[in-house]
């Protein structure tokens, strides 16, 4: 007779196992993920390996069943590394409202309309609701199939009678199965109905693309497990102010994970946006002051975007330090450099710092244009158009070179900006007088920095 577990508690989410019940995991600290093993614990005999799935070399293993095939988004394609591969489960996640149906409903009509048949199945709006959605955005197509449904084994049944080459689940938190206690959306829930589409993906060779909700930090809801059993995790990401989206890979095993794919909402629904270049640049005439530019990376992608700096005198005890699209204790930071180092003042002024177009600059690398317009307001003198910068700057004021610096100087060129600043062009006070002194060059004036 097989004696009982030792450990008759486990966690859902780690794995964790203890002597006894705590309603918040000791480990991954998750509230309610601590169950009971009620199961006694069994010795398990080896099985016999079934003809046709025995070991061979790895040199004997073709790959003609894993190679992509478009999904009819160029850029969505770019993310996953070339295309939807058959069999592979493919996790989209976002904020609410960001886009996810919207973009997957697209993916379906295009690949409807090559001739794949798709099943859609949507948990969380009726199928008269997808199809209003559809009729606006233009993603109507006769092998693109509706299912509202929110049973597991329902589910399965329509895949057997669609029989599709390609399944998209929105979302996998609001399907249930029958084989799993609790409510929908709960880890066990959640880690029995992936596990099953997964499954049924495998064994029919067939692309699934499931929809995840994602917690108020941003990070993926349901257990760690789900991110780990899928073979692709992608991020939907975008301000519901702007129009721009970003959709980016966390996790791929068929292709790379630093490919960026541009999109653009609009009333019509979701559009590419293969050359974002002129997205984050002001459409003025003439260089004005308190402006640079700075080559930012996406993934593999390098993107212009300018910086907007505005210094306005103050009489009050504190000047207000106003940030957007930038990390507001880099701001201080570099503020304390130009203070130091170049000698400018800011004790009696208000400092706006913001980038255009609603895109967040987070890299070290748009530290050298942010001083530039910083110091370009202070001055109020404009820097050339044709200037673009690019640098981390130190405590000491020095300028460090950045990652991808040919990549960032080829994009620089190829859009028209002949000058580009960066760590070979000295400190920040050396840099900051070459950049007017370029100004003052391409204007004919004389230098006054």
């Amino acid at each position: 007779m097989a004696k009982p577990s030792a450990s008759p508690y486990a966690c859902s989410e780690c794995g964790w196992t203890g002597a006894k019940w705590y309603g918040r995991c000791p480990e991954c600290q998750v509230w309610g993920s601590i169950v009971e093993r009620g199961r006694p614990v069994v010795a398990l005999a080896a099985a016999k390996v079934p003809e046709g799935r025995t070991a061979r070399p790895i040199t004997d293993i073709g790959t003609e069943s894993a190679v992509h095939w478009p999904s009819g988004i160029d850029e969505f394609d770019r993310v996953l590394g070339g295309g939807l591969v058959p069999g592979a489960a493919i996790l989209v996640s976002g904020e609410p409202g960001v886009g996810k149906s919207t973009l997957l409903l697209e993916v379906a009509s295009r690949a409807a309309v090559s001739g794949r048949r798709v099943l859609y199945v949507s948990a969380e709006e009726s199928a008269s609701q997808v199809r209003l959605r559809a009729e606006r955005t233009g993603a109507l197509a006769d092998e693109l199939y509706l299912a509202a449904e929110t049973d597991l084994a329902t589910i399965l049944g329509h895949i057997d009678a669609v029989r599709p080459a390609l399944v998209i689940v929105d979302s996998v938190q609001t399907v249930s199965s029958a084989m799993s206690d609790g409510a929908a959306g709960q880890p066990a829930q959640v880690r029995e109905v992936a596990g099953t589409l997964i499954r049924v993906a495998k064994d029919k060779n067939v692309p699934i693309l499931l929809v995840g909700h994602v917690t108020k930090d941003g990070s993926i809801a349901g257990p760690r497990l789900l991110e780990h059993i899928v073979d692709v995790v992608c991020s939907f990401e975008g301000d519901r102010q702007t129009a721009l989206r970003f959709v980016r890979a966390l996790k791929n095993r068929f292709g790379p994970t630093d490919e960026v794919g541009c999109f653009e909402m609009t009333g019509e629904g979701i559009s590419e946006v293969p050359d974002p270049s002129g997205l984050f640049l002001s459409r003025g005439g003439r260089p004005v002051s308190g402006t640079c530019v700075t080559i930012a990376l996406e993934g593999r992608r390098a993107l212009p975007v300018e910086v907007q700096a505005l210094i306005v005198p103050t009489k009050a005890p504190q000047p207000r330090r106003v940030v957007n699209g930038v990390d507001s204790a880099r701001v201080a930071m570099l503020l304390a450099v130009l203070e130091k180092r170049a000698h400018l003042k800011f004790g009696e002024a208000d400092v706006y710092v913001s980038t255009v177009g609603g895109i967040r600059l987070t890299e070290p690398a748009a530290d050298l244009a942010i001083a530039l317009a910083i110091a370009s307001a202070v001055r109020d003198k404009a820097l050339p158009a044709t200037l673009a910068a690019v640098g981390e700057i130190s405590l000491a004021g020095e300028i460090r070179p950045v990652t991808a610096a040919r990549v960032r100087a080829a994009e620089a060129k190829r859009l028209g900006y002949t000058d580009v600043l960066d760590g070979d062009a000295g400190d920040v006070n050396q840099i900051i007088a070459t950049a007017f002194a370029v100004g003052a060059a391409a204007t004919g004036d004389q230098p006054t920095f």
